[in-house]
């Protein structure tokens, strides 16, 4: 299956040993479409580094039995997924009517060069309105299925920021300052922001439901900001990242205030702030705009729309995938080579 709900279909698909679709379903009447599943027989990828041959077995017309979605909006919505990957190919293999009105089943074969003589198979459903898939979790369908969360973030992230001052390639960063794993992610976002220069880093806070731990640690956040500006909030985070392992519940006062002082900030003022119903309302606010983008818990990362569970994807394929999504946005990005990825 794709890789779907809070990773948003962001990792490279795996491609299993199997033979293909075993099964060809009977289908009474074609579609008034089926005539375009006839470029299901070519192998779809992107440009220039299409695969050489067609490794998929032939495309039977009688499994294109729904009239929508049609080839070319499958095709159109996988290059929107894997299209930053010149090594990944698929076919269409059928999109079929089901017994639910209006909804279509679509399957698709998929190859890669890494793995030669390997055919995957992938299945997902498209729902009556043509605006969603579905596959594990439900995501929005089309040529730019982003597009959508890429326009609420664009207006409504407004937390600390630092990098890029416009919003042409946008990072932003769901975080609890008191998760391990979002300790591990601000790592890796630190060596993204690095090496991608045309990025701007939005963080939000998230903290885990219920906490007023990870509440308190947010609020003091905010109010540093206040005091002292984005550049001094970073400051801050990273304090409390790095004192996570000796944080108790009697030592999280204590640490919290080492992090702020680390900043130039007077831990009192803060303290004082971080209990005005402003200061909640400020969090609030950024819990409910994790509500709206699809993200329920934290760490997430969030480029251009587009959810990613970055600490499982090797890091040059998450600066391809950064660049891939920026060039969407008529923003170019040069990836850096690393001796990992020299070809």
């Amino acid at each position: 299956m794709f890789a779907t709900g809070a990773s948003g279909w962001g990792q490279t698909p795996t491609v299993p040993a199997t033979s293909g679709w075993a099964k060809t379903p009977s289908a009474p009447e074609m579609s008034p479409a089926t005539a375009q599943a006839q470029q299901a027989n070519e192998p779809q990828a992107p440009a220039p580094n299409a695969v050489p041959t067609n490794p998929f077995p032939p495309v039977n017309l009688k499994n294109f039995t729904a009239s929508s979605p049609t080839v070319a909006d499958v095709n159109a919505f996988l290059k929107a997924v894997w299209g930053y990957d010149p090594d990944q190919s698929w076919s269409v293999a059928a999109i079929l009517k089901t017994s639910a009105p209006g909804v279509a089943r679509v399957v698709v074969f998929t190859a890669s060069k890494n793995q030669p003589g390997k055919i995957g198979r992938s299945e997902f459903f498209i729902t009556p309105d043509g605006q969603h898939a579905i596959s594990g979790g439900v995501i929005n369908f089309g040529a730019h299925p982003y597009a959508e969360r890429q326009a609420l973030l664009q207006q409504q992230a407004h937390g600390p920021a630092e990098g890029a001052a416009g919003n042409g390639v946008l990072l932003v960063e769901f975080s609890d300052l008191l998760n391990t794993r979002a300790k591990a992610l601000q790592e890796q976002v630190d060596k993204l922001m690095a090496s991608i220069p045309q990025a701007r880093l939005v963080f939000e806070n998230l903290p885990a439901d219920g906490s007023p731990y990870a509440m308190r640690a947010a609020e003091d956040g905010v109010c540093v900001r206040k005091a002292k500006g984005d550049a001094a909030f970073f400051v801050y985070a990273h304090g409390v990242f790095s004192r996570q392992s000796q944080l108790t519940v009697e030592t999280l006062a204590k640490s919290l205030d080492a992090a702020i002082s680390e900043t130039g900030a007077d831990p009192k003022t803060v303290n004082a702030c971080a209990v005005l119903p402003e200061t909640k309302a400020d969090v609030e606010a950024s819990i409910a705009l994790a509500t709206a983008a699809g993200i329920d818990a934290a760490p997430e990362l969030v480029v251009d729309g587009r959810i990613l569970p970055a600490m499982e994807i090797p890091d040059d394929t998450l600066k391809r995938i950064i660049a891939y999504e920026a060039a969407q946005n008529g923003v170019t990005v040069h990836v850096q080579p690393t001796l990992s990825n020299l070809k």
